[in-house]
C-alpha cells in the first residue's frame, strides 16, 4: 500500500476553496447561507486544529489519568449538548443523560478493550480516545433523539397517560408504548447506517484507514466493530435515559406531571 498523502498549507487553501466555492453558491442562489457556512468553517478549522494539538500531547504524555481525562471532558461536553437538544424543562436531566451517556460509553468500551482488542497498555490513546469519541458522539445524537421523543410524546399524551393511570396502570404500565417508540426512534440513525454501509456509503474510519494505507479488508473488519459498537452503545444509552425521563414526570403519589 502506498503511504499516506501528506497536506500541505498550499494543498490545504485549495481545501479551503471548496468552502469558498459553496459560499459562492449560496450568494448566487440567494439562499442567505453565506454567514453561516462561512462561521461552520472557521469553527471547524478551529475547533480542529485545537482537539489535535490536545491529542497531540495527551499521546505523547501516554498516561491513563490524561487519557480518561480527555473522555470526561468529550462526555461531559456531549451530555450537555443532548440535554440541550431534549429540552430545559425537564428536572435532573442533565445528571439522566449524562449518567445515561457514559454508563453506555464505559461499558461498550470496557467490553471492546478488554476481550476485542486488548492492547497493550489497556490505556493506548491510539484506541481509547478515538473509540470513545466515536460512541460518545453517536450516544449523545441517540439520546437527544429518543429523550426529545419521549418527552414531547409524554406532553402530548396527557390524557391517554391519565386514563391509564385511573384505570390502575402504573407509571411504567402507563408509558410502556411510549418508551418503546422513544429507544426505536434512538436507534434509526445507526440501524439505518448498518443497513446500507458498505453499499451506499463508507464510513469514516474504513475511508481513513484506507486512505492512510491499511488493507481494504482490514479496515472492512474495523469497521464491523465500529457497527457493532455502535449499536449497543446507543441501545445501552437510549434505554438508561429513556428510564430516567419518564421517571420525572410523575411525583411520588404516581400523578402524571408534564413538562
Amino acid at each position: 500500500m502506498n503511504d499516506l498523502i501528506e497536506i500541505d498549507l498550499i494543498q490545504f487553501g485549495w481545501a479551503l476553496g471548496l468552502m469558498g466555492i459553496a459560499i459562492g453558491l449560496s450568494a448566487w442562489q440567494q439562499l442567505g447561507l453565506e454567514w453561516n457556512l462561512a462561521v461552520a468553517t472557521f469553527r471547524t478549522v478551529i475547533q480542529l486544529l485545537a482537539i489535535g494539538y490536545i491529542l497531540d500531547f495527551v499521546f505523547a504524555l501516554n498516561t491513563p489519568w490524561a487519557v480518561i481525562g480527555i473522555i470526561g471532558i468529550m462526555a461531559v461536553i456531549a451530555a450537555i449538548v443532548a440535554r440541550n437538544r431534549i429540552s430545559q424543562k425537564v428536572p435532573r436531566l442533565l445528571p439522566i443523560v449524562g449518567g445515561s451517556i457514559l454508563i453506555g460509553t464505559a461499558l461498550t468500551l470496557s467490553y471492546v478493550i478488554l476481550l476485542v482488542l486488548q492492547p497493550d497498555p489497556w490505556f493506548q490513546p491510539q484506541y481509547l480516545v478515538p473509540l470513545a469519541g466515536i460512541i460518545l458522539g453517536n450516544a449523545m445524537n441517540a439520546a437527544a433523539i429518543g429523550g426529545e421523543r419521549l418527552v414531547s410524546t409524554l406532553n402530548a399524551s396527557r390524557l391517554e397517560i391519565e386514563t391509564h393511570l385511573s384505570l390502575g396502570a402504573t407509571p411504567r404500565q402507563a408509558t410502556a408504548a411510549y418508551r418503546r417508540e422513544a429507544i426505536k426512534a434512538g436507534l434509526i440513525p445507526t440501524l439505518n447506517s448498518m443497513m446500507v454501509v458498505g453499499i451506499v456509503t463508507l464510513p469514516g474510519i474504513i475511508t481513513g484507514q484506507i486512505l492512510s494505507g491499511i488493507n481494504p479488508l482490514d479496515a472492512a473488519i474495523y469497521q464491523m466493530l465500529i457497527m457493532f459498537i455502535l449499536a449497543i452503545a446507543t441501545l445501552g444509552t437510549t434505554m438508561l435515559l429513556v428510564q430516567g425521563i419518564y421517571r420525572q414526570f410523575f411525583n411520588q403519589a404516581a400523578q402524571f406531571i408534564p413538562h
